[in-house]
């Protein structure tokens, strides 16, 4: 990707917008956090156990350092958010699942993130597609 030397009005309009969306969208993150007593860390590291996954999969879900994962998955499970299992391919692996309650937090936090879905639904489902498209474009470059 070649850098733009200057930037175009239009270009930092966009560049405006997406930080108003980012930080809306991390005070919302962080409310729905707070409400059942979660870091954002923890939130996310519970919402990103769709499945049942070792610690390094979590970290990388998460965008942590797996050293900070160990911390975090410590403080849900203490709290009886998520479980240690042994992997039945690979009995040396630890993974981390959620437990009914987990389940039950998570499906609350998703309940309360509405800034990121609620706008969406102003838009047609092909003016949807067409963002997906866009964001797929830039975040694969």
């Amino acid at each position: 990707m070649v850098a733009m030397a200057t930037q175009d009005a239009l270009s930092a309009e966009v560049v405006a917008l997406f930080g108003r969306i980012t930080d809306r969208y991390i005070r919302e993150y962080e409310a729905a956090a707070a409400q059942h007593g979660l870091t954002p860390q923890q939130a996310k590291a519970l919402l990103a156990l769709d499945e049942a996954l070792p610690m390094r999969r979590v970290a990388e879900r998460v965008g942590a350092e797996p050293s900070n994962i160990t911390g975090i998955v410590d403080r849900l499970q203490a709290r009886g958010l998520v479980e240690r299992q042994a992997d039945p391919s690979d009995r040396r692996i630890k993974l981390i699942a959620t437990t009914d309650a987990g389940k039950s937090v998570a499906t609350e936090l998703r309940s309360h993130l509405r800034f990121a879905s609620d706008p969406l639904a102003a838009l047609t489902e092909p003016q949807r597609r067409t963002l997906r498209d866009l964001l797929y474009l830039m975040t694969e470059s």
